[in-house]
């Protein structure tokens, strides 16, 4: 199993999706593609934290209506966020009747999320599901690093996490198909930098292309796109040179969510994206319409989480990080 790739014989497909995001988001350069937003980021609530559970209450509500589903038809929710005990999750699934199980992945939830609802339906435990992930810029800093009102310096390696929610209804209506997944290996390479989340995920992005084309049928030119959520900057330029040592070459195929979400520069958001919610609402908005329309057949999703906790990292601890692979087809 360490290396095995699952193929989904009866593959399910992404029935609907939906994505809900803030207004820095918005202001981005995919703004016109997102279902909702909010202004202040608040989405009227008076905390982060419950402004980051209403996300994930509306992307879940948003693709369940637009697959033409009720709560009841939906045999399970996949869902999970940054915060502690999964609290975004939590209080967001309170609104629906549907089974859950909560999942904590860091940025890889998503990916970990399609997989997990994916190997479901293919065995025949469920016939539909729901995989759901969020993040917020103001509650994740409060936790990982300062409260806001610090005004403390960020570095030029250091990622803004995405305010937003993603969430994805797999049945069998769509014309995008899950065919295979691979699980991540937590790998721990000893970097303890919290504000180059990058540099620590990238290894295991590596490990898990690696394993993935060596026990493939596939190279990478088969792929339209092969993308990564959330290395960013510091760690899409690290993952693409050290394949190259393993002679992989996704350079011309390759791009990261962190790096399609915001503009670089201009939105000064220095390495890029990050947070549970940014591959999330990239695949929602733009990547599995455009695969819906036939610009893209084949696409590699590859979601990459760093496994830390505050308290690991007061304690001078390095960050672990995993990366989950999901092979999508159109058509």
């Amino acid at each position: 199993m360490k290396n095995q790739i699952i193929t989904l014989n009866n593959a399910p497909k992404i029935s609907s999706y939906y994505s809900v995001v803030g207004h820095k988001e918005k202001a981005g350069p995919m703004g016109d593609l997102f279902d909702e937003y909010s202004d202040d980021d608040k989405f009227g609530k008076d905390t982060w934290e419950k402004a980051e559970s209403e996300m994930q209450y509306r992307a879940v509500k948003g693709a369940i209506n637009r697959a033409g589903l009720r709560d009841s038809d939906v045999d399970l929710l996949l869902a999970g966020d940054l915060l502690n005990q999964c609290v975004g999750s939590n209080y967001a699934i309170t609104n629906f009747d549907i089974p859950y199980l909560g999942l904590y992945g860091a940025c890889s939830t998503c990916s970990e999320g399609l997989a997990l609802g994916a190997c479901l339906y293919s065995n025949g435990i469920v016939s539909k599901c729901c995989a759901v992930t969020s993040s917020h810029y103001c509650s994740s800093e409060r936790q990982f690093r300062f409260p806001l009102e610090y005004g403390g310096q960020r570095t030029p390696t250091a990622q803004w996490t995405t305010t937003g929610s993603g969430a994805f209804v797999l049945g069998n209506e769509g014309t995008v198909k899950i065919t295979e997944v691979l699980f991540g290996k937590a790998i721990d390479k000893g970097i303890t930098d919290i504000n180059n989340m990058g540099a620590a995920m990238a290894p295991s992005a590596i490990d898990t292309i690696v394993r993935y084309f060596r026990n493939s049928n596939h190279s990478p030119d088969y792929f339209d796109k092969i993308i990564t959520g959330d290395l960013g900057y510091e760690g899409s330029e690290i993952l693409k040179d050290l394949l190259l040592g393993e002679g992989i070459d996704i350079r011309k195929n390759h791009t990261d969510c962190g790096l399609m979400i915001f503009e670089r520069e201009q939105q000064d958001v220095h390495a890029g994206g990050s947070g549970c919610g940014c591959s999330a609402v990239v695949m929602a908005a733009d990547i599995i319409p455009k695969m819906e329309r036939g610009e893209y057949k084949e696409v590699l999703f590859m979601g990459t989480g760093a496994l830390m906790s505050p308290i690991t990292l007061f304690q001078g601890g390095s960050i672990p990080a995993i990366c989950h692979l999901v092979h999508l087809s159109a058509g």
